[in-house]
């Protein structure tokens, strides 16, 4: 199973990092829709990532009509996550190849893009008359839900302690 992040035109590089190493943790593609506000060669980008930005994989698009049309023919949804949602991640049911769409920190996903799919468009709750969270919180809230709902297929579920033992 897979869930897909996109980031449409992401400015900061600290979080496009951290959000690929969330990615990379729960078996999500990333993708990244220019033009970026960093180069993929940035610093802060794999500092961010750690050593699991060259792991990572993301896919990356020019524009976003050039993400449209290579996406057009697959099965999965996108999901437009904003802050301007009337329902929440929590009201929909994800599929596996979903993506999950995020827009730029500064300004999220335009409305002209938001318009063309209100049935898809899903907000994360928050306090009334707050702005927005962190990208990064963002994309983990609603990737984590996304693969709530899928029962973590793919991913480990169980830990070990790595000196005691847990008491049975």
């Amino acid at each position: 199973m897979s869930i897909g992040v996109v980031l449409l035109e992401p400015e900061q590089p600290g979080n496009a990092g951290a959000i690929g190493r969330t990615c990379l943790c729960a078996g999500a593609a990333l993708h990244l829709i220019g033009p970026l506000g960093f180069k993929t060669s940035d610093r802060f980008l794999k500092r961010a990532g750690l050593d699991y930005w060259p792991r990572i994989g993301a896919v990356e698009y020019c524009s976003y009509r050039e993400f449209e049309e290579a996406h057009r023919a697959e099965a999965g949804r996108i999901w437009y996550v904003t802050t301007k949602a009337p329902r929440t991640i929590a009201d929909v049911r994800y599929q596996d190849g979903d993506l999950l769409m995020f827009g730029k920190e500064s300004a999220g996903i335009p409305e002209e893009i938001l318009v063309q799919h209100p049935e898809q468009c899903v907000r994360i709750p928050m306090r009334e008359g707050e702005r927005s969270l962190n990208l990064s919180n963002a994309v983990a809230i609603a990737l984590y839900e996304a693969l709530r709902q899928l029962d973590y297929a793919g991913l480990e579920k169980e830990g070990e302690l790595h000196r005691l033992h847990w008491q049975d």
